[in-house]
């Protein structure tokens, strides 16, 4: 299976500012062109990745707090 998004940069996964990017970030900008059925694809694949990627922002941020 090929890649359905590549590209050279790395989110920095303690950043609010990434993270939001990541998050915020309109489906079709991971399957340019793509039908609505495609997006909806994409949209079930990111969904889980964009969760994840809060939830560690979320989990470094309550560690640097407690430091």
């Amino acid at each position: 299976m090929s890649h359905v998004y590549s590209s050279g940069f790395a989110p920095d996964p303690n950043d609010a500012v990434d993270v939001l990017a990541f998050v915020l970030c309109p489906l079709e900008a991971f399957a340019p062109g793509a039908g609505p059925d495609e997006i909806a694809a994409v949209a079930e694949m990111i969904a889980p990745a964009k969760e994840e990627a809060v939830r560690r922002w979320q989990e470094a941020n309550r560690v640097r707090q407690a430091n």
